[in-house]
């Protein structure tokens, strides 16, 4: 079982280091999107990802352009907070693509229309917070999915 978890640009190296980090402890792939708001060399990327980013599965693009054409065939699902379906209704799948934007604007509006049959969001309970922490949302989404995943393999058997 493995999900992949795809970075658009992420700006904020903590929380790529911490999003590395649950990658690896979930059996996850991850995806980062150039360009990023940090050198990949980054101190604070490596504190928070600690010694496990040298056995991360990790890819690296350029642009979207070699993303998309790269993973054409890949079923993907988009995180945004502007998504009108709820984080536990994906139809979570082996392999499946988990596409998070940057932080500070989230996934360009141009993939949001595109893909707007397939975007999801986690709900939030207070009118005071517009967004969850990226790598919080990341956590949130990956274990669920890995949740969904063991349920439908255990009824399977």
């Amino acid at each position: 079982m493995a999900l992949n978890i795809v970075l658009i640009e992420p700006e904020i190296p903590n929380n790529t280091g911490n999003i590395g980090r649950l990658a690896l402890a979930s059996g996850s792939n991850l995806h980062l999107v150039k360009p990023f708001g940090f050198e990949i060399t980054d101190a604070r990327l490596k504190r928070a990802g600690l010694d496990y980013w040298q056995h991360l599965n990790l890819h690296y693009y350029e642009n979207l352009e070699e993303f998309f054409s790269k993973n054409k065939d890949a079923n993907m699902v988009f995180l945004s907070s502007h998504g009108e379906k709820n984080h536990w209704d994906i139809s979570f799948e082996d392999n499946m693509f988990l596409v998070f934007g940057k932080e500070s604007v989230g996934l360009p509006k141009a993939l949001l229309q595109k893909h707007e049959n397939k975007l999801f969001k986690i709900p939030l309970y207070s009118n005071h917070v517009r967004s969850l922490n990226l790598a919080n949302a990341v956590s949130i989404v990956v274990y669920e999915g890995i949740r969904q995943i063991q349920i439908l393999n255990s009824i399977k058997r």
